[in-house]
Parts: structure tokens; sequence; C-alpha cells
């Protein structure tokens, strides 16, 4: 091969290369909820390859609701505002705990189902944790306060000032430890439903009769 068509086929490889480094990082937007029937919490970051911006974060008040039936309406109503104003790519929500209260278990769920419903009718795939693996996720603690998991997202997201109600950290939480558990830092999610149907077959319980 004559060196001079050598050196321009070079030239034309490390022109491509060049031009595919130069390419921007995808950006992936993720959704927190941490559910509740009295104050829901939500945090929504920009993920551009390893680094992570805080969007939006807060809370949805529902303590003046009486009738539980208009606490889910609003909490569908709530996630499905958050989702046209930011466009996540994913959903991440705290899983319910599990504790002597039956009722109080039985809304809760309801509150999440509801949540991941309105995330669903914009087909959004859904990431479930646990409260102790977020906690771990965040912090490395899986019985850390409420208060140690927003001390330490301020530190990593840079807030300057954080919320009253720390559900919205919970919320934000949600949202970040998704992202360290896909970054190939920690695993995966322990719960992934792509649409309403897997939901509910993997939630036997609360399907609507």
């Amino acid at each position: 091969m004559p060196c001079g068509v050598f050196s321009q086929r070079q030239n034309k490889q490390n022109q491509v290369s060049a031009a595919a480094s130069a390419k921007p990082l995808v950006d992936k937007v993720v959704l927190g909820i941490d559910p509740g029937t009295t104050i829901m919490g939500f945090g929504v970051i920009r993920i551009t390859g390893r680094q992570m911006t805080l969007l939006e974060m807060g809370v949805i008040r529902l303590e003046k609701l009486d009738d539980h039936h208009l606490k889910l309406q609003r909490i569908f109503q709530e996630t499905l505002a958050i989702a046209e104003r930011h466009h996540p790519d994913e959903f991440a929500i705290e899983a319910p705990f599990f504790g002597k209260n039956v009722q109080s278990m039985l809304k809760l769920g309801r509150a999440q189902g509801v949540a991941i419903a309105a995330a669903l009718t914009r087909d959004l795939p859904i990431f479930e944790y646990s409260p102790k693996k977020i906690k771990m996720s965040i912090t490395g603690n899986g019985n850390a306060s409420k208060e140690q998991v927003a001390a330490m997202l301020q530190q990593l997201l840079k807030i300057k000032e954080l919320p009253k109600y720390l559900d919205a950290t919970d919320g934000l939480a949600a949202a970040v430890c998704h992202y360290f558990q896909n970054s190939g830092a920690g695993g995966k999610a322990e719960k992934k439903f792509g649409s309403w149907e897997a939901f509910l077959s993997n939630n036997p319980g609360r399907k609507l009769k």
C-alpha cells in the first residue's frame, strides 16, 4: 500500500475517533419517590456520565385531605405533573416497610401503587428499593437516620439548604440510590417493573377486585 494512501486512511480514522469522543454524553433523568399518605417526598436528578445534578425536590402534603381516596387521586395527579415537568427516563421508588400496623401498611402500599401507576402511564421503567437498601447506598449504613441521609445528599449534590420536610430528601435518596445501583458500583435494582401487569404479578395482594 502506498505510504500516502495509508496516511490518508489513518487520518480519516483519527478524525472519526475524535468526532466520536467529542459527542456529548447521553443525559438521563431519574425521578425518585418516597410514598406516603400524609407527605409524599420526591426528587429529580439528571445524570450525565458520572455526574449528578439536582433538578428539583419537594413534598406533596396530603394531611388536609380527609378521604383516603382523594389522597390517592392527588398522589396520581402530582406524580404525573412532576413527570410532565422533567420528562424522566426512569422511576425509582421506596418500597413500603413492614410494620405492625396492618392498616397503615395497606394505605402506604396503595400510595406506592398509585404513584407507580402514574409513572407507568408515561411508560417509565420502575425500579423499587427497600428503605434499608437506599440508606446503605447513600450512607453505607442501612440503619441511618433521615438526617444522616439528608446530610450525605447535601454533600453529594451540593445542596445549599436542606428542606423543612426530610421526606423530600428521602424521595431524592431513591433517585440517587438508583443511580449508584446502576452505575456499576452497587449491583442492580431489587425489583423492576416494565408494565402495570408486571407490577401486579409481583404484588398479588394489591390486585383490585
